[in-house]
């Protein structure tokens, strides 16, 4: 599988020179195989996404949550004003609302001036829990997380590879940081083995004692978690707004001397990265 990173951001678009080098936009993450296309989160960077070099007349859009930043791409993807494309959207079981009626509530004046029943692609709304489900070549798993309102992550595998996708999770909520026991780690057998782990690292450690519950993880903890459920390469995402590409690159040094000598790669993820799996 072909993963494409078209936004890696946090929280809200942050553009201009000093985040040039990261990217400035929100969630969103593009795997493909054969001529399958899965879109994953629809922040800002869905922007960058066109079905017309994918050649595809079905795109399948997986939600983590609802929070805007994941969202706010949603109303400006050409596939949704195709008549001959099939949409499909999966996002996380509310115990109050369906996920219809939960995204109208963006596709909808005031916010927008587009009504989801006025969009003419043919749209499909599938509310996940802890759900296994086939789309295609990929099997994937969604498991709720800790992050405030539902939340998931997802788990995807095709035949010989796993792509784990956990942009906002605070793994580390608690009286003593990340659990000893995996059992009752939040997320870890969605994570357990993958190929590749594009996980929450919003704060440095010192900003995350001043944010304890906030839904985010610190880039230490994010590494931690990496490390214990044995991923392969791990991608630190959902970049606070507030921090440049040089602070990036300065804790990035941080984060070498505070952990030599893992099996473990890490970086920071780029947007317009991408990876074959």
């Amino acid at each position: 599988m072909k993963i494409s990173l078209k936004g890696v951001r946090g929280s809200i678009p942050t553009t201009g020179a000093e985040t040039s080098i990261y990217g400035g936009n929100t969630s969103c993450t593009v795997v493909t195989e054969d001529n399958w296309l899965l879109v994953v989160d629809a922040g800002s960077g869905l922007q960058k996404v066109s079905t017309d070099q994918f050649s595809v007349k079905r795109v399948d859009i997986l939600l983590t949550h609802l929070h805007f930043d994941h969202i706010q791409g949603l109303g400006f993807f050409p596939a949704l004003f195709d008549a001959s494309t099939e949409v499909h959207i999966w996002g996380p079981a509310s115990a109050t609302q369906s996920l219809h009626s939960r995204l109208s509530r963006y596709l909808s004046p005031p916010l927008f001036p587009v009504l989801i029943r006025d969009l003419p692609c043919a749209i499909v709304m599938h509310d996940i829990e802890n759900t296994d489900f086939e789309i295609g070549p990929f099997k994937i798993k969604s498991q709720y997380v800790i992050h405030p309102g539902p939340t998931v992550g997802f788990r995807i595998e095709n035949h010989r590879s796993t792509f784990v996708y956990i942009p906002d999770h605070e793994p580390a909520l608690g009286l003593k940081g990340l659990p000893k026991d995996k059992k009752w780690m939040s997320g870890f057998d969605l994570a357990i083995g993958a190929d590749l782990l594009l996980h929450d690292a919003q704060y440095t450690e010192e900003e995350y004692h001043q944010k304890v519950g906030w839904g985010h993880s610190s880039m230490e903890d994010a590494v931690r978690f990496g490390e214990m459920a044995g991923v392969q390469r791990l991608l630190l995402a959902h970049h606070d707004p507030t921090h440049k590409d040089s602070m990036l690159e300065e804790h990035f040094k941080v984060l070498q001397h505070k952990f030599p000598g893992l099996s473990m790669k890490y970086e920071f993820a780029k947007e317009g990265l991408e990876i074959e799996l």
